[in-house]
């Protein structure tokens, strides 16, 4: 016969176990304890914030800040459970500081020996106290400085199983590190400063005026972000947005130069998260990540901060007001980048330049050879487009420039394209014409071609086009060198989604309809988005099994070949059957999202193909449909278009500056 189980008996459980429970969710890693203890100094009104860490805060973590410090009888209380200055009225919906639930001393003095030592600006001497695994000692007289020096030694001793869920003593300072950068992007105005017992100390100063945000967005996030950074400001509806947001092709192989911000305190939200991705999607590659920094703004009653002990979420009242005023922000602010690429292209592409230093000959007074005898003709300057074609010539393959008053029509002929200038390009002269002295130089009695006044144009006017892929155009103070294939992509995409928008893509019917033969189920989805496709210009009807009918395309699509495109929408129906949690916040949601996945795609079958051959009226007329686009900055799949040369940079190349 068994035994009857023993009745278990309710009890209470110890108060120092408590703080240990609780400590638990507070404190989960030395970064917690400095995150928690900083917000307090923030609260303070500290304007000075000094944090120093030994062993990766495990032994030591000292945070000394210049604010308001605290009375005695308010030291006493502060290690209490659930005491805290920061809700005078009780009401959790008007939240206004950083911390509010009275938990960060208790649970830090929970699990190691805390020391606090405070002083009030009109007390003449200090406060100390010590808490030490939960047991707290008696608030003594101490000399002090005005505002409070809170010592954490010994973290997690009363706890060692803790300790072994640690990381490497440098990991943990990146921890603290980047805990420390986005309270400081979320407060500005209050200098930070960080000392580890390795390396070099994180000093933010703090800044003032107009442009504060940016200046300590680019103390984070690194010196290339100002000049790869957009400005964001949008209200609605009493929610506003402020902040910079990167270029599309500014980006990141991860999710860290995200900077959220929420009245003050740094979140890192779902919604908010998943709102930012949605308004990258059209620009970014789905495996890189965007650089910014914003900062939304409402009443405290719009929002409820106390969703998580940790403080690092949020939840907004109207949250489909807030996704979409976020994506419309970003948005908004990307259309002004119009053309931009990120600077940093630039600077790849002069390290790829710059020659590595040679080594230094013994000169023995003879003869150096001639570098500058050609062996051949330069095939750069055999095909400039200051070569002029025979009178009359229409070339093939070349775009239709839009009568004057109709800069961005334009049409593109799909016939093969013999190239401008071909009729210059002389036959190799072979060695001996290559040992010909060079003639002296004269006068250039040629006229100045009416494209020079492109070059006060943001991407200039165009002088020649590199291995039938590449546009070199000369701006006022440098070039620019245009991927001819990614830029038209992104105009032809651009001018879909405009006309979508507009009420309908403008369509074509085929002379013959085109069968396309595929598998049965490949066949069913597309027959399946028929309806979705057909707003997109496309006509798609079954043809039997294992077949579809397709009677019109886009008019843009002319000449692509069908069956490619017709694979390429079925590889965007699957990609866009699995919607990420945040993916729909893209205006127009999951199918509005689809849609533009699948425009995306006909878009590189109506492009310009590398390759092919431009006249220079033809490349200038891209180069200013490009200015006249927003987003074209960057390609579809987030690559740049362009890469801007600064004149002085190329003198740099060549030892001039």
């Amino acid at each position: 016969m068994s035994t009857p189980p023993t009745a278990l008996h309710v009890r209470r459980l110890d108060p120092v176990l408590v703080d240990r429970i609780a400590a638990g969710e507070v404190v989960e890693r030395p970064a917690s304890a400095v995150k928690e203890l900083v917000e307090n100094a923030v609260d303070a009104g500290a304007r000075s914030v000094e944090v120093t860490v030994e062993a990766g805060g495990r032994r030591l973590i000292r945070v000394v800040d210049d604010g308001r410090g605290m009375a005695p009888e308010d030291l006493d209380l502060a290690v209490e459970r659930h005491a805290t200055s920061k809700l005078p009225g009780g009401d959790l919906a008007a939240i206004r500081t950083l911390g509010f639930r009275g938990e960060a001393l208790p649970s830090i003095g929970a699990v190691s020996r805390l020391t606090l030592v405070t002083r009030t600006h009109d007390a003449e001497a200090g406060a100390s106290l010590t808490v030490d695994a939960g047991l707290k000692g008696a608030v003594r007289p101490a000399p002090a400085q005005r505002g409070t020096r809170i010592e954490v030694t010994e973290l997690f001793a009363a706890t060692p199983a803790r300790l072994k869920f640690l990381k490497s003593d440098r990991a943990e300072n990146a921890a603290i590190a980047e805990t420390l950068r986005r309270l400081a992007v979320a407060q500005p105005n209050v200098r930070f400063t960080l000392r580890a017992d390795a390396g070099q100390p994180l000093v933010l100063p703090a800044e003032a005026g107009a442009d504060a945000d940016l200046r300590r967005l680019t103390a984070v996030l690194g010196p290339d972000f100002a000049p790869n950074a957009l400005p964001v400001s949008l209200a609605r509806e009493g929610f506003a947005v402020t902040g910079h947001v990167g270029l599309p092709t500014y980006h990141r192989g991860a999710a860290g130069y995200i900077h959220l911000v929420v009245n003050g305190r740094p979140v890192r939200d779902r919604l908010l998260l998943g709102a930012v991705r949605g308004a990258y999607a059209d620009t970014l590659a789905s495996d890189r990540h965007p650089v910014l920094g914003l900062a939304i703004a409402c009443d405290p009653d719009l929002v409820d901060v106390n969703v998580h002990p940790a403080k690092t979420e949020v939840r907004f009242r109207e949250p489909g007001l807030v996704r979409a005023l976020v994506v419309s922000a970003i948005h908004d602010a990307l259309r002004r980048g119009g053309a931009r690429s990120a600077t940093t292209g630039a600077a790849r592409t002069l390290d790829a330049l710059r020659p590595a230093a040679p080594a230094l000959a013994t000169h023995t007074g003879a003869a150096m050879p001639s570098l500058f005898r050609p062996t051949r003709p330069d095939p750069v300057a055999a095909n400039t487009p200051s070569v002029a074609a025979p009178a009359g010539y229409r070339q093939p393959g070349a775009w239709r420039p839009a009568p004057s008053g109709a800069a961005t029509a334009w049409a593109f002929d799909r016939d093969a394209a013999p190239g401008f200038g071909e009729a210059a390009q002389a036959p190799f002269a072979g060695p001996a014409a290559a040992h010909e002295p060079l003639a002296p130089p004269q006068a250039d009695s040629r006229p100045v071609p009416a494209a020079d006044a492109a070059v006060d144009h943001p991407l200039g006017a165009a002088r020649a086009q590199i291995h039938e892929t590449y546009i070199l155009a000369q701006t006022r103070d440098g070039l620019v060198i245009v991927d001819q294939h990614a830029a038209h992509e992104r105009l032809v995409y651009e001018r879909m989604k405009a006309e979508r928008a507009a009420g309908g893509i403008a369509r074509q019917g085929l002379l013959i309809p085109d069968v396309v033969e595929m598998s049965p189920e490949e066949a069913d989805r597309l027959v399946a988005a028929a309806p979705d496709l057909d707003r997109l210009g496309l006509s798609i009807e079954a043809f039997g099994p294992g077949a579809v009918l397709v009677r019109e395309v886009p008019a843009a699509l002319i000449g692509a070949s069908v069956r490619d495109l017709v694979t390429d929408i079925l590889d965007a129906l699957e990609a866009g059957g699995d919607e990420e949690g945040g993916a729909a916040a893209t205006v127009g949601g999951p199918l509005g999202r689809r849609l533009d996945a699948v425009l995306s795609r006909m878009s590189c079958h109506g492009s310009i193909r590398a390759g092919r051959r431009l006249r220079p009226e033809e490349m200038n007329a891209l180069l200013r449909e490009m200015e006249a686009t927003p987003n074209s900055g960057q390609c579809n799949h987030g690559r740049p278009t362009s890469i801007e040369l600064k004149l002085s940079d190329i003198e740099r190349l060549f030892g001039r500056r």
